[in-house]
């Protein structure tokens, strides 16, 4: 499968089951670009097994169980239509995908930060999602958040599996799909390992300086930065609309609490997040700036108890804040993405609506 098509496809059709090396045809797709070592004390089959085993989805999950059951199996019948009008380009030395209004700059426009899924900006799900944005008056930067190893993002990490698993698998079939089950947690545990909190921070702020000189007119047009995030982006949205001390915002470690901490200001001035990854109470609770979430009913990458801890203080603190939950969509769903199921692809466009009319709204 081309890496077109790997990146167009709905997130949810990589997860039919594993592939190890021989068994289908699938494993012709792109590379992931994962390259594990034998000093990492791993047998060379296992590390041939690594290097060729697929992750079956486009969002981090670390335990196996989770990895493998926690979106529906479904099918699509194709990619994502339409081409990219943005372009990479870069700001600040980082990597990034902008997009722009068609009438821009003759026209005022909006500074918005797009922070992705673990696909990166060399997604095209990503690129036509950043697209649509641009599409409604907002100037689009795109940030590569996974560039520190080479361009790390999980679309380097996968490769196609869109095959359909054995009902009745053989032993030796079974003894491989548990080795790649195991191979791709290793992966993605590696992966989530790099993406740091005191690695992505520190990245995102030199783009947002850097967009600040490059797009000024479009800051002062929206009196600030807006600013979506996808999946793995969804915290990083958070995180920017809070008051973060100035080591951490740095990547810094707080050392000596008691000798006082400098907080910077929330850098974003409205946010508008769907089916958030990793998100804690705590990164809720340190909002200081309006959000809208668009989620996903029985998330296990963004439960449903963390959901209402963090609605409840977002309540009782006067927070202005919207929460819509979608039932019955797969995690990924408000991404740029061609379903077999209609209600997904109404639940798509709804998130879309419902993040738009939140930032013309700010």
């Amino acid at each position: 499968m081309a890496e077109d098509e790997v990146a167009t496809r709905a997130p949810e059709s990589d997860a039919q089951g594993s592939v190890v090396p021989g068994d289908t045809p699938a494993q012709g797709g792109a590379s992931m670009g994962v390259r594990p070592q034998p000093a990492l004390g791993l047998s060379l089959p296992l590390t041939r097994l690594l290097r060729n085993t697929v992750s079956p989805i486009d969002h981090p999950v670390s335990h196996p169980i989770v990895w493998k059951h926690y979106v529906p199996q479904l099918r699509i019948e194709k990619a994502a239509t339409g081409s990219p009008t943005g372009e990479i380009s870069k700001i600040a030395d980082v990597d990034v995908y902008i997009t722009k209004p068609s009438d821009y700059p003759h026209l005022p426009s909006k500074l918005l930060l797009f922070l992705s899924s673990g696909t990166g900006i060399h997604s095209k799900n990503n690129q036509l999602q950043a697209d649509k944005f641009a599409s409604e008056g907002f100037v689009v930067v795109m940030p590569d958040q996974y560039v520190w190893f080479a361009g790390d993002s999980l679309q380097k990490n996968a490769t196609d599996t869109n095959t359909t698993p054995d009902s009745n698998p053989s032993m030796i079939e079974k003894v491989k799909m548990g080795l790649a089950d195991t191979a791709k947690s290793f992966m993605i545990d590696m992966w989530l390992a790099r993406q740091s909190q005191e690695k992505v921070l520190p990245l995102l702020h030199k783009v947002i300086e850097g967009a600040k000189d490059e797009f000024a007119d479009a800051v002062a047009n929206g009196d600030g930065i807006y600013a979506v995030g996808y999946c793995f982006g969804a915290r990083y949205v958070l995180l920017l609309g809070s008051e973060l001390p100035d080591t951490v915002a740095k990547g810094q470690a707080v050392k000596d609490e008691e000798q006082g901490v400098i907080k910077t200001a929330p850098q974003i001035k409205t946010g508008a997040i769907a089916h958030g990854t990793s998100i804690t109470k705590e990164d809720i609770e340190g909002l200081k700036v309006p959000v809208t979430m668009a989620c996903t009913e029985n998330d296990q990458l963004f439960p449903d108890d963390v959901r209402a801890e963090g609605q409840k203080f977002l309540v009782d603190s006067g927070m202005e804040h919207e929460i819509q939950v979608f039932p019955g969509v797969p995690h990924g769903f408000a991404v740029v993405g061609e379903y077999d199921d209609s209600k997904i692809m109404e639940a798509q466009r709804a998130a879309f609506d419902q993040m738009l009319s939140w930032l013309k709204s700010h």
